[in-house]
């Protein structure tokens, strides 16, 4: 099951980081500081989002 949640988190992590910038952009926090904090809460929470999404996948 690691190696699944690996594989994932490498998707699901940029996916979320993504997403994070997108909106610390779009709600006007354009300097260093809240776009770095931005992509680290996006990639925290890639970690059990990946584990969960793997458990579920090797349970079936």
């Amino acid at each position: 099951m690691l190696r699944v949640a690996m594989l994932l988190f490498s998707l699901i992590s940029t996916t979320l980081m993504g997403s994070g910038i997108v909106v610390a952009l779009v709600i006007g926090q354009d300097t260093l500081i809240p776009i770095l904090i931005a992509a680290a809460i996006g990639f925290v929470l890639a970690v059990p989002v990946s584990w969960g999404i793997a458990k579920a996948i090797v349970a079936r």
